[in-house]
């Protein structure tokens, strides 16, 4: 199927959902060597984002508050406590130094800050303490609060949202069905549960995926569809950064472009979500630029789980080269 890449812009510009089809079109642009139409989808999903979104970019800041023994299996993941990785596990930290950081990303300019914590999901003791946090947090900063906290029960959301928490990440991670061989300890739908029952509370969603875990593009494109129909509100995208240890470790690098493409495509298919740089960004070296001219409008900053990202100051300054208001 060959599009028109620049009509099926302006139709998106109308209101317009692109088809399975259309996607899959896209998603096949062969990104080494048909150059001009990837420089056409790159510069439409860039309109597509100024339309829906403007030029402002978001940022936000993750700390990883409980590090490891997870009981899960997933296999893109060193916090997992089926694979020896080198990762130092540790117990929830102090809420001293959880609201210091809180305090030190805000002073830097950062919109959000957000607790994540390792396990299948929180008991309702574990909850509570969380959202204790959370409450101090909200008297003492003004940043926005966001949590991740893997699985929920029936209640917790709630519990989240009464003690100020605004957004809840939970990632769909891939396609509904290439994710049965990233883990057997839990289901993609006890993932696409966990986001409806946040969703029925009140709170926002942040919930996107990994590419480069061996998937095919067209997981890809299913894995946004499944985001469209849940409605998210922000979508990051990961790149899997190989874990020494884990099943993924010698998985190859994707080709940047790609990974520009993959963008693109979600910003056709995901036209009003924020699109956010996530983990695995700096595999793109000078292209991240490039990356926020194909869609992107949000970034996560500062230290990633447990791989090292960009700093506050040095996305700060991308944002201002790239004509991004913060």
């Amino acid at each position: 199927m060959k599009l028109n890449i620049t009509n099926l812009k302006d139709k998106i510009l109308e209101g317009y959902e692109i088809t399975f089809e259309e996607a899959k079109a896209l998603i096949n642009i062969d990104h080494i060597n048909d150059k001009d139409s990837m420089e056409e989808l790159i510069s439409c999903a860039n309109e597509i984002r100024k339309n829906f979104s403007g030029n402002s970019l978001d940022l936000c800041t993750i700390m990883n508050v409980k590090n490891g023994n997870c009981s899960e299996d997933c296999k893109y993941c060193a916090q997992s406590a089926h694979y020896k990785t080198n990762i130092t596990p540790y117990s929830f930290l102090k809420e001293e130094e959880i609201i210091e950081r809180a305090k030190d990303v805000q002073s830097k300019g950062a919109h959000k800050f957000s607790m994540v914590s390792s396990g299948r999901g929180p008991s309702d003791l574990e909850i509570d303490k969380i959202c204790s946090i959370y409450k101090k947090l909200g008297e003492e900063t003004n940043i926005s609060l966001c949590g991740s906290f893997g699985i929920l029960k029936e209640g917790q959301a709630e519990k989240l949202r009464d003690s100020g928490v605004k957004m809840y990440h939970h990632n769909l991670e891939s396609s509904r069905e290439f994710y049965e061989t990233l883990c057997s300890t839990h289901t993609f739908e006890d993932r696409v549960n966990t986001i409806k029952l946040v969703q029925k509370a009140g709170l926002k969603v942040c919930s996107g995926g990994i590419i480069g875990m061996g998937e095919s593009e067209i997981d890809r494109i299913n894995l946004a569809f499944e985001l469209r129909a849940l409605n998210v509100d922000s979508v990051p995208i990961n790149i899997l950064t190989p874990v020494e240890g884990t099943p993924y470790e010698n998985n190859p690098p994707l080709h940047k472009m790609e990974i520009i493409k993959t963008i693109s495509v979600f910003r056709f298919i995901l036209p009003k979500a924020q699109i956010r740089y996530a983990g695995g960004r700096m595999q793109l070296e000078d292209l991240q630029e490039l990356g926020l001219k194909a869609g992107v409008n949000a970034m996560l900053t500062g230290d990633f789980l447990t791989t090292t990202g960009s700093n506050i100051e040095n996305d700060k300054e991308l944002a201002k080269r790239m004509e991004f208001s913060i």
